[in-house]
């Protein structure tokens, strides 16, 4: 059965207007340039110096690419052969991740000037399949936060408005691609940081399952951390994952790619979708009445012809203890193998987060691998009632000031540390669920909102295909911007 789209209703604000000043390739969508790539209209060298006209032109407002490599890239792409997936497109790499001979510093001072001699496994997949390394997106420290600042490089702000923070861990990643940076741009997740930052920067950040997107480059055998595509829309986020996706046993949990690839899926003719949607977990996650409402109404708006919206949600009782537990496990883990000359330098958030894993009991532990499994088999049986997707919201409230690391507290309800505005990230990453932040509207102070839609196990191709229905039906203009100052006349509405 097909659902063709209704045209779209005014229920959620338009989208506000921006200038744009930067080349017109770093406008057009990765699926565009791609084509042209493959066609011969343009070479991967251009794209190469537009890209970095374009950071020249963002960088002192956003701080988002905080190493490049050009000289590097210039070199890779005279040997990225055209009919690949991407052709010789440049692409950032969170600087969580090693690329031979690019400085990659993991946000923090101890590493500062180290100069990887081998990329990750999962860059040299990617640049195989045709992608050019352009540099390192900012990260906070170890990936530690979800405000992107560390001391190495400072902070990187939101390009909508560049008195607030752009989300984290991937928040230089997300605000490079709002502003035409780049046309993809490869992040990592443990606690959203895929999803904050795509909400914060109104781009898409996926999530995938564990295995899907390589190993997460620390213990291969923890499931919770996870690499994987941004971009500013939902197709070229999927032909983004075809390059990173792909069973490889150096991998320990790897996992085959879906047949036939994830664009070839996100584009497929609409069907029907049954969407449960939940603005708090049952209760567990505290959300700001501005975005629970905001995300309602576009949900409102998307819902007929073949899509059916319901309120609800499965159990998933107790997951926040649980999430707790296993990262602080994962934290110390890592911890143990750093040098001290590293982690001394550590901000005190960090220290913390690993100070709670050393004082983990074996009971604490044990207590929490049994309530996963717990979580999953929740998740598990409300999909088989009948739910394609669970939506959510990404965050409880939108993005804060960047000089504040934290809220101190999420619709009344107190903050413990950073973790406790992370809530609603948690379950997907618990239950290994593919999930996907999707931009769907704004706050009335002009901030972005997008909204999570997670997924079946193992269902990367079916949830992107579900974002691309919404996506199509709310009639999404993800073009990029250039960066907003308060103040500037060139923000409007629309």
């Amino acid at each position: 059965m097909k659902c063709s789209a209704p045209p779209p209703i005014a229920l959620v604000p338009k989208t506000p207007r921006a200038a744009f000043s930067g080349p017109e390739t770093t406008r057009m969508t990765a699926l565009e340039v791609v084509t042209a790539l493959r066609d011969g209209q343009i070479s991967a060298d251009e794209l190469i110096s537009d890209s970095l006209t374009r950071m020249s032109q963002t960088s002192p407002a956003i701080n988002a690419m905080v190493t490049s490599c050009a000289e590097r890239a210039l070199n890779a792409a005279k040997t990225a052969p055209r009919d690949s997936l991407l052709a010789g497109l440049p692409i950032g790499i969170k600087d969580l991740t090693p690329v031979e001979g690019v400085r990659t510093t993991w946000g923090t001072v101890g590493l500062s000037d180290f100069i990887p001699s081998a990329s990750d496994p999962l860059v040299t997949r990617m640049e195989s399949r045709g992608g050019v390394v352009l540099g390192k997106t900012n990260s906070p420290e170890m990936g530690a936060g979800a405000n992107t600042f560390n001391a190495v490089f400072g902070a990187t702000r939101n390009p909508w408005n560049t008195e607030m923070n752009a989300g984290g861990s991937s928040g230089g990643a997300a605000a490079g691609l709002a502003t035409g940076e780049v046309w993809l741009s490869h992040g990592s997740d443990l606690g959203g940081s895929l999803r904050t930052p795509a909400s914060f920067c109104r781009v898409v950040g996926l999530r995938p399952s564990p295995g899907i997107a390589g190993g997460n480059g620390g213990d291969g055998f923890d499931t919770m951390p996870v690499q994987g595509p941004m971009a500013r829309n939902v197709a070229d986020c999927a032909l983004f994952l075809d390059a990173m996706a792909g069973h490889d046993p150096q991998w320990p949990v790897s996992f085959p790619a879906a047949p036939g690839g994830y664009l070839s899926a996100a584009l497929a003719d609409p069907a029907p979708l049954t969407i449960g949607f939940t603005p708090d977990f049952n209760g567990q996650a505290p959300v700001t009445s501005e975005m629970a409402d905001l995300l309602r109404t576009a949900l409102v708006q998307i819902s007929g012809d073949g899509i059916t919206l319901r309120d609800s949600c499965p159990k998933l009782d107790g997951f926040e203890a649980c999430f707790r537990t296993l990262r602080a496990l994962g934290f110390w883990v890592q911890a143990r193998q750093t040098p001290e000359r590293i982690t001394r330098h550590y901000k005190p958030a960090l220290q913390q987060n690993i100070a709670e894993g050393r004082a983990l009991q074996v009971d604490d532990i044990a207590a929490a691998i049994a309530k996963r499994s717990a979580l999953y088999q929740d998740a598990l049986a409300w999909f088989a009632k009948g739910h394609d997707i669970l939506a959510a919201p990404v965050t409880g409230l939108p993005p804060l000031p960047v000089e504040v690391e934290f809220p101190p507290q999420v619709a009344g309800v107190a903050s413990r540390d950073y973790l406790s505005w992370l809530v609603f990230a948690m379950p997907a990453t618990l239950c290994s669920l593919p999930a996907l932040s999707l931009p769907v509207g704004f706050t009335d102070s002009g901030l972005p909102v997008g909204i999570q839609l997670i997924g079946k196990p193992r269902g990367e191709a079916a949830l992107l295909h579900a974002a691309r229905i919404i996506e199509q039906r709310l009639d999404l203009d993800l073009a990029p911007i250039d960066p907003i100052t308060p103040g500037d006349t060139g923000f409007r509405r629309g």
